[in-house]
């Protein structure tokens, strides 16, 4: 019990990671019914630049709390991160929006390329120490352990995903990027800017990377320029594997790949009998999104984003 319990958190905690950047995936594919394979990379550009304005944290303003640093590094890697994709939307995305599916598919890739290599020219390709920052002292949870880091983590992913959901339901924006979902073509005869809305469904994935990017450097200690592929292609899985378009789906997708992983890797030793180790974590996540996507194509939660005429 104590293990599940640990792996549990531990589920969560990666899992409400992959919750944010899934968000970003779900978001513009809902608009754009496109794939922003260059979205991982986003993340690692928000944890680079969050150890940068830790370390300038440190220098200029050493006196301030661990929690208000990481805050601020939090706060500032957002709009680097929000500049960075609506460039690659401007640069990239704009004039191939009524081009054949693989073109803007092949061009992703190829951004994410070369985000990696300019992230590799300003930082280096050896891997950053995150700075240590936040108290050490765990929080026990019976004898299950959880960081205070960890806490903050699913803090701020809480208040992110309700903030996001209060955006999409409550606001004029919102309902300007559910109508642009529904049909483009529609929403333009009503007044709604099409532009102005994909501009802010990339500025919005952007700081909801940006917020995991930086958290997911604080609980791993370390960044480096490649690092976004991997937490890129599982937040695109747990998009799919909650209904991508759907950003309830994305959440739950993100929140379940996060506890499969985790329930994976502390019993996988024990059901293969010590032939398989807790490295093989992902076999679990990516058969239970096999089994889903083979009974349910759509998701859990299926797709909301009507078929466009």
């Amino acid at each position: 019990m104590d293990t599940f319990i640990q792996q549990l958190i531990n589920g969560l905690v990666t899992g409400s990671m992959y919750a944010l950047v899934a968000l970003g995936y779900t978001m513009v594919y809902g608009v754009l019914n496109l794939i922003n394979f260059a979205h991982g990379d986003v993340l690692m550009v928000g944890a680079m630049a969050g150890i940068s304005i830790l370390k300038l944290l440190l220098v200029y303003a050493p006196g301030l709390p661990g929690i208000l640093m990481l805050i601020i590094a939090i706060l500032g890697a957002i709009p680097i991160c929000m500049i960075v994709n609506i460039l690659i939307e401007r640069i990239a995305y704009r004039r191939l929006r009524n081009a054949p599916r693989l073109a803007p598919l092949i061009t992703a890739i190829g951004v994410s390329i070369l985000v990696q290599t300019l992230a590799m020219i300003i930082w280096g390709r050896s891997p950053i120490p995150f700075p240590s920052v936040m108290p050490t002292m765990p929080v026990f949870i019976g004898n299950a352990v959880i960081s205070q880091t960890q806490i903050l983590l699913l803090i701020l992913a809480v208040i992110s995903m309700v903030g996001l959901v209060l955006l999409v339901e409550k606001t004029k924006m919102g309902r300007a990027m559910r109508a642009t979902a529904e049909n483009p073509r529609v929403a333009g005869l009503m007044g709604v800017n099409s532009n102005s809305v994909i501009v802010a469904t990339f500025g919005i994935g952007a700081a909801l990377a940006a917020v995991a990017g930086v958290m997911w450097a604080a609980n791993y200690s370390s960044a480096q320029f490649a690092m976004g592929f991997v937490p890129g292609l599982k937040a695109f899985s747990a998009a799919v594997l909650g209904g991508i378009g759907n950003i309830y789906g994305a959440m739950l997708g993100g929140i379940l790949l996060g506890i499969i992983e985790a329930l994976g890797a502390g019993y996988i030793g024990d059901l293969t009998g010590g032939v398989l180790g807790s490295h093989y974590q992902d076999i679990f996540a990516f058969v239970v999104l096999i089994i889903v996507l083979t009974l349910r194509p759509s998701g859990i939660m299926g797709e909301r984003v009507a078929d466009r005429a």
